[in-house]
């Protein structure tokens, strides 16, 4: 469970046994726009990984199943590692173009290059 106390500054304290406390984050997640709407910006990162290049595809508006799969399709295509969390879907290594190609070829016709 999560506890971090610093979401929950500023709330009053609650003599209810049955309460539960909601935050903006557990309200339903987002419904995943269709492929042709979805905006994704494909750039590299270096900060906080060691030296190491990731390809960091950012801007997918969905839930939290359709990124990690997205994620697992490009991992696969691309033959390399990486994470999907947080909205952001990383690839090791420097493969804007290939994932941009990839993305076309699935249907996510607004997908571009960033930096």
């Amino acid at each position: 469970m999560d506890n971090d106390w610093k979401k929950r500054l500023g709330v009053v304290f609650s003599t209810n046994p049955d309460f539960n406390y909601q935050t903006e984050d557990d309200a339903q997640e987002q419904a995943t726009l269709p492929k042709e709407k979805q905006r994704l910006i494909v750039g590299i990162d270096r900060r906080n990984r060691g030296g190491k290049t990731v390809t960091l595809v950012t801007g997918f508006v969905g839930t939290a199943e359709d990124l990690s799969e997205l994620g697992r399709t490009l991992k696969v295509k691309c033959g390399v590692g990486g994470s999907a969390k947080d909205g952001e879907i990383t690839v090791q290594g420097d493969l804007r173009e290939k994932v941009v190609n990839l993305l076309h070829s699935m249907g996510y016709t607004l997908a571009k290059r960033g930096n």
